[in-house]
């Protein structure tokens, strides 16, 4: 059994209680994670408090020390991805991209050049706005990227001169201890604080006085209950939400030569991605060559601990997530789904569902409705482009879509029809650090990534020099 710690004003904090983290793959504890008392989350903000007036003061300080944070999250990539697979359940190899992708992130922040913008400048007056950091950000993260969600909320926080109290999910919350550890000597005492603890926490955090603003990532259900209690105290909100993302392919487009890419649009992460496929709308007139071939794919799949070298599908990160994808492709299988391939759970400890490919879903079957989160997808055939846009609009999500066509021209003018924050052409569930990443609807309010990420961690404060 392993004990980890919090990181509070840059010390290695324990507690009286703690939290058991489960191996997914196994599904029995290997580690354990403090449980923040009320004192030692009032200590980490006040930490945060003070250390955020030095900390905005030296913009030159905080880019190096941001580079740093990379150059320290990189050289701790291996034991960082060790830790991130024992407790979420993925892949190594993903697991190691995901640790150099939140490197790239703070490395990206470090040289991202935000001015002064001149809004009049003649004889009657200077006028100039600028953008200030808001204080103390508490950033809120799920399980199921743990390590690079983290990033793009802690990177451009603390790039604009805020400090921050990182909270991460209590099923994940390991490789957050161990970042906030390595970050400790990279960063003045306060900057980043870490602390862990069940769902209790999170209330506590969300209601403190101390932060400006709330980061939070996870389900639309929670984030409601996250901007309701930020609303106490007019804290500004990122919410990025849930998603059920829909993909249209359009009929010049080949099954057998576009399979793969679609599978693992839909499965990357084994599913549990608020941007991967939910929903895949392929031609009345190929769908029974779309479902083989993907059902093929899957087929083809090796599930098994992230671990083992073989393994291209980890399991399932928890037992309740586990439950809720079985339930959905039982509840299709009663409403006349049927199951091309999967559809059963491994005779195996852990959480382990083979990946399902579904037919025949009726679009009010809560599969194809909701968020699955999970590695099962079902595929819908359409008659024509506007009844496929239609039915990909009929949802109160709205985070990302994609549209896939042989001629990209026609793919991009269909792609422009979908009511989503990003649409992608010929690819899907691949976010950019240099683009926005938002939803419409209930999948969030706010922006993150790229220069408008960074802008929401600020507050607008205008000079005006009269001259005359």
């Amino acid at each position: 059994m392993s004990d980890f710690t919090m990181t509070i004003d840059s010390e290695q904090v324990a507690s009286n209680e703690w939290i058991p983290v489960e191996d997914p793959s196994t599904g029995t504890v290997f580690a354990r994670a403090p449980q923040c008392t009320p004192e030692q989350l009032d200590a980490a903000m006040a930490s945060a408090a003070r250390a955020q007036i030095t900390w905005a003061a030296d913009e030159p300080a905080r880019q190096e020390a941001l580079r740093r944070c990379a150059a320290t999250l990189n050289a701790n990539n291996e034991a960082i991805a060790q830790v991130l697979t024992a407790e979420q359940g993925k892949p190594i190899t993903e697991s190691r991209r995901e640790t150099a992708a939140a490197a790239a992130w703070f490395d990206y922040y470090a040289n991202l050049d935000r001015r002064s913008e001149i809004v009049q400048d003649d004889a009657r007056a200077h006028i100039s706005v600028d953008r200030r950091p808001l204080g103390v950000v508490a950033a809120i993260t799920p399980w199921n990227f743990p390590v690079m969600l983290s990033s793009w909320k802690v990177a451009p926080a603390l790039r604009a001169g805020n400090t921050v109290v990182l909270k991460p999910s209590p099923f994940t919350p390991l490789t957050a201890l161990l970042i906030g550890k390595l970050l400790a000597d990279e960063l003045p005492a306060g900057a980043l604080n870490v602390v862990t603890g069940g769902n209790q926490l999170g209330n506590l955090v969300t209601t403190h006085p101390i932060p400006r603003k709330i980061s939070f990532t996870g389900s639309t259900p929670t984030g409601i209950k996250v901007a309701t209690a930020a609303a106490a105290t007019l804290k500004r909100v990122t919410l990025e939400l849930g998603g059920n993302d829909a993909a249209i392919v359009l009929d010049d487009v080949d099954p057998g030569a576009i399979a793969e890419k679609l599978f693992w649009s839909a499965f990357i992460n084994n599913g549990q991605a608020c941007v991967a496929i939910k929903r895949l709308y392929v031609p009345q007139s190929s769908y029974g060559k779309f479902v083989d071939a993907l059902a093929a794919v899957a087929e083809a799949q090796q599930s098994g601990a992230g671990i083992e070298p073989d393994t291209t599908l980890g399991p399932i990160n928890n037992r309740p997530q586990f439950e809720r994808v079985a339930g959905l492709v039982e509840d299709a299988r009663t409403r006349g789904a049927r199951i091309a391939t999967g559809g059963i759970a491994l005779d195996r400890p852990g959480h382990f569902y083979r990946p399902t490919i579904l037919a025949d879903v009726p679009d009010s079957a809560p599969i194809a409705a909701e968020e699955q989160f999970g590695p099962a997808l079902p595929v819908l055939p359409y008659t024509t482009v506007d009844d496929a846009v239609a039915r990909a609009n009929d949802t109160r999500f709205g985070l990302a879509g994609s549209v896939w066509g042989g001629d990209q021209d026609q793919a991009r003018a269909v792609a422009d029809r979908l009511e989503a924050g990003i649409v992608w052409v010929n690819t899907h569930a691949a976010p950019s650090l240099r683009a926005p990443f938002s939803g419409v609807k209930d999948s969030g309010l706010g922006v993150e990534n790229g220069p408008w990420g960074l802008d929401g961690f600020t507050e607008l404060h205008t000079t005006h020099v009269a001259r005359r």
